[in-house]
This record gives structure tokens, C-alpha cells and sequence, in this order.
């Protein structure tokens, strides 16, 4: 099955690729809603930047920034909001918001008390650090193990809905990632749907720059090839879900390489069926 699209908008100012296109609310429903037209089948609405050295911003704050924008495009597509703070998580479910998207790992209770569905991320350390000398044994066995646990409890605890993410870029080394994505597969005989998001991240621009034999890193903008080829693999290792900028892209990627014998309407039903949200 094609996976499902997940649109990423950021609607703060210091995000590491678009911080500051969206902040304005208006800008921000637009895109949004551009992404569900693209072919997203999620937009995931984010007020704090998770970026390598981000600094927290307070709730008021971040509440401000993503409950007018929950609020307009839940009517129209679902909704994902990508918090580390409970109250953040409830008052997005209020404004329309179906999927909790948890870079810490920590808010299943919410998930469960609201009944939405929740996406469990590896993340070493905390975006002020994470990259600081990250280190693993075994980057894949410690990464599945902590999902796994996680997944479990909150299933225990009654979650309707539990994905799980592998955290590329989050406390680990482009090594790391590499062996993430190459491992993936182990991931996902875990049996749980697993959402991975390489999109524009720092490993694909110093990537692209050593097949093209470049100075320095491609920049930000200019890793689209990179992301769409990392969506792919994803795909191709059994990962139900991609986390993308390049929406249009992506699609149309997943849509070619794997468009024999699946129609566009089969492929929209099973992934709602596999989300449980209609």
C-alpha cells in the first residue's frame, strides 16, 4: 500500500526550513489547505521549532500560533499537531486536531484521555542538544526498542491509534541516519505503522554535495531530489506514513512507483481504513 502523505507546516519563525513563510495565519490556512490539494492526507501543524538548538517557547505562545490555523483547516483535511505540551495537545484536539505528533515520546496519556491518535518519535536528548555528539551501540535495536515500549504502553493505555517514528536527524549522526533508513525494515515487522520524516534535513544536503562533487552541502531549498529519494525508501522498506515539505513531489513520486495495479481510490480507502479517521 502507497504510504500515507503527511504535509508539514510550520507556523513559527525559526523553524530550520521555512521559519518565518507561515507565521502569519492567514499565509499559514493557505498552505495548508495548498498541501491537502497537493495530495496530503494529513497536515501536521507545528508552533515550536524542533530544529537542532531551538529554544522552547511558552505555551500562550505556541497555543497562539496553532489553534486559529487547527481551527480553519480541520473542516477540510485532517490535522496533526506537533507538540511537546499537554495542554498544547488538548487544546489543538479541541480546535479539530485528530493525531498527536510527539517528537518526546511522552504525551500517550493525552492521546488516550482524548482519544486521538498519537505518533511516538526517537528523539536523543532535546533539540538544544540532541546534536551534541549523539551515540549509539546499536543505532536500529535501541531505536526499535524504545518505540516498541513505548507503542505497548500506550496501547495498554488505550491510544486508538499508535504510529511510530524512528527520529531521523533527532540526536543522531548522519551515520546514524543512513543505518536508520538502511534498518527500517526491522521497524516495521514490528507489525506498528511506522511515519518517517527526512524531508530537507542537514544529512541529505552534505549527501547531494558528495555525489555532485560540490564545495559544501547543498542547501536547504535545494534538497528536493534528496528527500524524495529518502521518501522512497522509506516506502519501499514498509513505512505507512512520509513526513514531507514537498508535498506535490512526493506524491507524485509514491504515485509512480507504485502505480501498477493500484487505483488512486484504493489506495485513499485503505489509507483512511489504516488511519481510522474518516
Amino acid at each position: 500500500m502507497r504510504p500515507l502523505v503527511m504535509g508539514i507546516l510550520n507556523v513559527t519563525p525559526d523553524s530550520f526550513s521555512d521559519g518565518g513563510r507561515f507565521s502569519d495565519v492567514a499565509r499559514a490556512i493557505d498552505h495548508g489547505l495548498e498541501l491537502a490539494r497537493q495530495g496530503a492526507g494529513i497536515v501536521d501543524v507545528g508552533g515550536e521549532s524542533t530544529r537542532p538548538g531551538a529554544q522552547p517557547v511558552d505555551e500562550a505562545t505556541e497555543l497562539a500560533r496553532v489553534v486559529p490555523v487547527i481551527e480553519a483547516l480541520a473542516p477540510h483535511v485532517r490535522v496533526s499537531i506537533d507538540t511537546a505540551k499537554p495542554a498544547v495537545a488538548r487544546a489543538a484536539v479541541a480546535a479539530g486536531a485528530s493525531l498527536i505528533n510527539d517528537v518526546t515520546a511522552s504525551l500517550h496519556d493525552v492521546a488516550a484521555e482524548q482519544q486521538v491518535g498519537w505518533v511516538a518519535m526517537h528523539m536523543q536528548g532535546e533539540p538544544r542538544t540532541m546534536q551534541v555528539d549523539p551515540a549509539y551501540g546499536d543505532v536500529v535495536a535501541e531505536v526499535e526498542a524504545f518505540l516498541v515500549a513505548r507503542a505497548e504502553a500506550a496501547l495498554a493505555a488505550g491510544v486508538p491509534e499508535v504510529w511510530i517514528d524512528p527520529g531521523i536527524g533527532f540526536g543522531k549522526t548522519a551515520a546514524h541516519n543512513w543505518a536508520l533508513l538502511s534498518g527500517l525494515s526491522h521497524l516495521c515487522a514490528s507489525g506498528l505503522p511506522v511515519a518517517v520524516g527526512t524531508s530537507r534535513k542537514g544529512f541529505l544536503g552534505a549527501a547531494m554535495a558528495q555525489a555532485d562533487g560540490s564545495a559544501g552541502p547543498a542547501g536547504v531549498d535545494d534538497r528536493l531530489e534528496g528527500s524524495v529519494a529518502t521518501a522512497l525508501c522509506a516506502a519501499g522498506s514498509g513505512a505507512s506514513m512520509v513526513r514531507v515539505h514537498d508535498v506535490a513531489a512526493t506524491v507524485a513520486a509514491l504515485g509512480a512507483a507504485g502505480s501498477e495495479g493500484t487505483s488512486t481510490d484504493a489506495v485513499d480507502h485503505e489509507q483512511r481504513e489504516s488511519s481510522r479517521w474518516l
